[in-house]
């Protein structure tokens, strides 16, 4: 886990002006005697009326007023810290007792320290206190939360689009940006710190929005970056192999994602039983849940797809619910997993209460499901097709490369990838070995090595794709090429009208990490240069792109 607190790492926006547009504008203020009391430390004297009014575990996004929790990281403390934060008007700090012993060896502390034994098990809950996010009183937005392997971002995309349909102000938490009700800020992390989510769901109360969408990733789960959140309703898209390098087994990676599916989390479930894990997870879930079925392959369930038909990059299908009720509901976003993607959105709404007679109006008039989703099947050409897609993982490249293929006779289907540094390290060949037995063209390359070696983990990854190609007898071609501006450049020049590319593994991201630098790269920017280069058309689209 980084360093939180340490100069130069922000947990969500760089800057302290951006974390301030995450925070409410009126704050109740929380005695200090009040926190100490919810988490077990007595506050004697005049410190116990001390006012807090905000928290944080950056120093420096600490505004006056805030409880400063200062927490161990990797390789430094935040009480090393804590000075810079009782200069920028933190009131109180909150820390352990190698935070304590630290702080007194140290100038004296202006300022009031409580010591728990654990502060991040009670960070998530006294935002809720200070923040007042989820009042049990009072009205708040609909909470919607998203998690899986894959397909977090579009079914948020979906569901936020689908209330917006509806008539709903709405916010949104995730991957690509934060939306609170006013304009977006890009995003840093998936799910962000526990601190700036109740902060930010204070805000959505405050700015009276009606619902919101967020996505829950396994790390926010394990680094309890949604403690004190409750769902009113969680949704689950899939299970495959991902972040191994945290939780080591597949079993653990699983039980990760259903600590959000219980009682303390989430008041109802949407679950996709189309997969081992997901039928598993309906079978086990202690909070009411409906399962829905978006393949013929998946369990029987409450809504199943049917009538599942091409329109167009997109599809038209049916959802068939409880009772005789049913949708028609059309997707213009390509490939079988958006299908899930959309009818898990659809679900999720109906879950949360809305008639399935207003969605179904909703979706007739609005199209919902066809919103722009940054780096997610993004379309920069037609001809050649040429997509960005987020696909990082074994499961998600394979859907996304069987999503693209044209049926065009003479079409070749182009991608270029790479595998991300310090990263599950197992996933490596098998992305290789699907590229090479469903691409004609495989063009390896560097994703974000991070501090690894670029060049050993495009070996990994050709090292699956060679041995693919030899034992399958693969007539793909397979190419090394790097950077990854020039691996793109090398698709477009291979590629004629009638070819698709596909550049996947980044989507939206618009920072390439190297060694501890940021270099500028864009995938939709690269390719869309490249195609101009070479006279090829590109379509123009003016949609957010974080």
């Amino acid at each position: 886990m980084s360093d939180h607190n340490a100069p130069g790492t922000h947990t969500v926006a760089a800057g302290g002006s951006a974390t301030r547009r995450f925070r409410p504008a009126s704050v109740s203020a929380v005695s200090l005697a009040s926190i100490g009391k919810s988490v077990g430390v007595a506050v004697p004297g005049p410190s116990a009326s001390v006012s807090i009014t905000g928290i944080s575990l950056n120093s420096r996004a600490i505004e006056p007023g805030d409880l400063y929790v200062a927490l161990p990281g990797a390789t430094r403390h935040g009480a090393d810290f804590a000075a810079q934060a009782i200069d920028a008007g933190a009131a109180a700090v909150l820390t352990d007792d190698a935070g304590a012993r630290l702080l007194a060896l140290s100038a004296d502390t202006s300022v009031p320290v409580l010591v728990v034994e654990n502060p991040r098990n009670v960070v998530g809950p006294l935002s809720a206190v200070i923040y007042g996010s989820q009042p049990a009183a009072g009205a708040t937005p609909t909470l919607f939360g998203v998690t899986g392997t894959n397909g977090k971002t579009t079914t948020t995309y979906f569901i936020n689009a689908l209330l917006r349909s509806l008539g709903l102000k709405t916010g949104l938490i995730g991957t690509i940006e934060i939306n609170a009700g006013g304009d977006p800020i890009p995003s840093l992390l998936t799910t962000p710190e526990s601190t700036d989510v109740h902060a930010l769901l204070a805000l959505m109360r405050e700015r009276g929005l009606d619902a919101a969408s967020m996505e829950v990733s396994s790390h926010a789960v394990s680094f309890q970056r949604v403690d004190g959140v409750v769902f009113d309703v969680a949704g689950f898209t899939n299970l495959t192999q991902d972040h191994l390098d945290l939780h080591g087994t597949m079993d653990d990676y699983f039980q990760t994602k259903a600590e959000l599916f219980t009682p303390q989390r989430a008041r109802r479930a949407v679950v996709a039983v189309d997969d081992e894990w997901g039928r598993r997870l309906a079978a086990s879930t202690e909070i009411p849940v409906t399962t829905l079925a978006a393949t013929p392959a998946g369990a029987p369930a409450d809504w199943t797809v049917t009538a599942a038909a091409a329109r167009g990059l997109g599809t038209d299908f049916t959802l068939t619910g409880p009772a005789g009720a049913s949708l028609s509901v059309h997707t213009g976003l390509p490939g079988s997993f958006n299908v899930a993607n959309a009818a898990l959105a659809a679900v999720m709404v109906l879950a949360s209460g809305v008639d399935v007679a207003a969605v179904q109006a909703a979706l007739d008039e609005h199209d919902p499901f066809t919103v722009a989703v940054p780096g997610r099947m993004q379309l920069v050409s037609e001809a050649p097709a040429a997509v960005v897609d987020f696909a990082h993982n074994t499961d998600a490249l394979a859907r996304a490369l069987e999503a693209v293929r044209s049926p065009q006779p003479g079409s070749r289907l182009i991608v270029v990838f790479g595998a991300t540094g310090q990263r599950d390290q197992g996933k490596r060949p098998a992305m290789g070995a699907i590229a090479a037995t469903l691409a004609d063209t495989v063009i390896v390359t560097d994703d974000d090595p991070h501090d690894e070696d670029a060049a050993a983990i495009r070996a990994d990854v050709l090292a699956g794709a060679l041995e693919a190609q030899k034992e399958g007898s693969l007539q793909c071609r397979i190419l090394e090429v790097f950077p990854r501006d020039a691996a793109i450049r090398q698709a477009v020049e291979l590629a004629g009208p009638r070819d698709t590319i596909l550049v996947a593994g980044r989507g939206h991201e618009v920072w390439q990490e190297v060694k501890g630098v940021n270099v500028a790269l864009d995938d939709r920017v690269e390719l869309r240069d490249a195609l101009t280069a070479k006279g090829f058309s590109v379509l123009q689209d003016d949609r957010i792109e974080s």
